[in-house]
């Protein structure tokens, strides 16, 4: 009789759930036995909805390879809402059909899995581009502009020329046809690979100004309105990196004319 080590490792060369082994080796009866076939199970079927959820996430990458488009970037941007800090636009193309196990919106991804899918997004990429505008850009133009901005910068800085964009809920004035999708992030691969590498990169911009202006818990909030933040100004007073546009940085700079 085969042990249970051995019966786990014929188990992991199982792709499918109708597999003729699942029957034979449910007329083993020890608990063993049948709690790694539930195991093995459970695996097959959590790989078989995640692919789902990836095909479908593919669906405006597929309408356009379709037309004989090849070159598509995801466009997205993050920090629109924080008080310090930059605004960071990232551009992606990928494969055609490339599916990246637990890519997703950003914000859906766990913090501790955000470098080991960016290490995968920049692995399988065709073409990375990454746009940033600080502070004194928002400040001038206002964070609407700044983001299309800085997406613009993204898109320049792309190795190959893209023949479509999927835009994050913007339209920019480009000579590239593109697609602007609401949520875009959360129904787009391509966007969803720009959402993860802009979301590490701005990250790492704020952990660096940590180390330059501490008190404020810049590696932790990214810049963000925090109760640590807001202490932090109260007590240190505004840095050059905080965007004077926004409240209540505004409302300071004005008090201390």
């Amino acid at each position: 009789m085969a042990t249970i080590k051995e019966i786990k490792e014929l188990l992991a060369t199982i792709g499918d759930l109708d597999s003729p082994i699942f029957k034979e080796l449910a007329k083993d009866s020890r608990a063993g036995v049948q709690k790694e076939i539930q195991k093995r199970k459970q695996a097959i079927q959590a790989e078989i909805d995640e692919n789902f959820r990836l095909e479908s996430m593919l669906s405006y990458e597929k309408e356009l390879y379709d037309k004989g488009i090849s070159f598509i970037a995801g466009v997205d941007e993050v920090g629109r809402g924080p008080l310090a800090g930059p605004v960071v636009a990232a551009a992606v193309i990928l494969p055609q059909n490339c599916k990246i196990k637990g890519l997703n919106d950003s914000k859906k991804i766990p913090k501790k899995k955000h470098e080991e899918i960016f290490q995968a997004v920049k692995e399988k990429a065709l073409a990375i581009g990454i746009g940033v505008m600080n502070n004194h850009v928002i400040d001038q133009v206002n964070i609407y502009e700044a983001t299309k901005l800085a997406m613009k910068e993204a898109i320049a800085q792309l190795q190959l020329k893209p023949e479509h964009l999927l835009v994050d809920a913007m339209e920019l004035d480009l000579p590239i046809s593109q697609t602007s999708i609401v949520k875009g992030d959360a129904n787009s691969l391509s966007i969803a690979a720009a959402s993860i590498v802009a979301k590490v990169t701005r990250d790492k911009i704020m952990a660096n100004y940590d180390q330059e202006f501490p008190g404020y818990d810049f590696s932790q909030n990214a810049g963000y309105g925090t109760a640590k933040h807001l202490e932090g100004i109260a007590k240190l007073g505004i840095t050059p990196i905080h965007r004077t546009s926004f409240e209540p940085i505004k409302s300071l700079v004005t008090k201390a004319k």
